[in-house]
């Protein structure tokens, strides 16, 4: 009796524990929670634990690097607001993602005639979408048109003991073709390796990169480690100036 009441009280715990997990970490409207895998969507939730908590998450409002050395950026995650600079390409860009409304300068000059201005508009939106991807993908494994794959277990490059889910999507992003094999590390429950697929019917893919170097920026856990590659000047901060995603020669600096 005794062992069927501890039986009884540990998977009451298993299912209390699931479904905190849920309520703390509701999936985006649109994303396929009945096309994926309720295991999948349980290592989703315990990811983002590991990083730090939805709230911090949610509560995180500026996010601040630097795309391989390429592109600068700094994101209001509460507004939309970015600024982009890229001293390889001269210009710096300041947009918001969801009005898709701003300014640039490139090569030293304001651009104003409106039809380049909205093909650098577009462009940035696009810079962001994938750079921002690079950093933040963790926390994004329950976005709208995101449908999650549990694959099974296996070690990354690395040799890193791993769940590994697969992640796909249907009409959203500027590449809804793309699919990735996700490597969650089976102690840390971090993120340590992804997998590129260019489309989903790909057995082969582009590349695969290690996810390392994790640290604590204000609550939240990020990482630049990308292989032989590096996310650099990664920061969270409280507040920024507004000027800064107003003017395009104001410079923190």
């Amino acid at each position: 009796m005794k062992k069927l009441m501890f039986c009884f009280l540990a998977f009451a715990g298993i299912l209390f524990f699931a479904c905190n997990n849920k309520m703390m970490n509701p999936a985006a409207e649109g994303f396929n929670q009945t096309g994926s895998d309720a295991k999948a969507i349980a290592i989703a939730d315990e990811v983002m634990v590991a990083m730090g908590g939805r709230k911090a998450w949610d509560e995180t409002k500026y996010l601040v690097w630097n795309f391989f050395g390429s592109r600068k950026h700094y994101w209001n995650k509460h507004t939309g607001d970015i600024r982009i600079e890229s001293e390889k390409d001269n210009y710096t860009l300041l947009m918001n993602i969801h009005t898709m409304k701003g300014s640039l300068k490139k090569d030293g000059a304001m651009v104003t005639h409106p039809d380049s201005l909205a093909k650098y508009i577009e462009m940035g939106k696009g810079a962001w979408i994938n750079d921002s991807y690079w950093l933040v993908m963790p926390y994004k494994l329950k976005d709208s048109g995101v449908t999650l794959k549990y694959k099974g277990e296996g070690k990354s490059e690395k040799g890193e003991a791993s769940d590994i889910l697969e992640l796909t999507f249907n009409g959203v992003g500027k590449t809804p073709e793309n699919k990735y094999d996700v490597f969650v590390d089976k102690e840390t429950r971090l993120v340590n390796q992804w997998v590129f697929y260019g489309k989903y019917e790909d057995t082969e893919p582009r590349f695969v990169t290690a996810w390392d170097g994790y640290k604590k920026y204000g609550n939240i856990m990020l990482s630049g480690g990308r292989s032989k590659y590096e996310l650099t000047e990664i920061g969270v901060k409280e507040e920024l100036p507004a000027k800064l995603f107003l003017e395009v020669n104001y410079s923190l600096d």
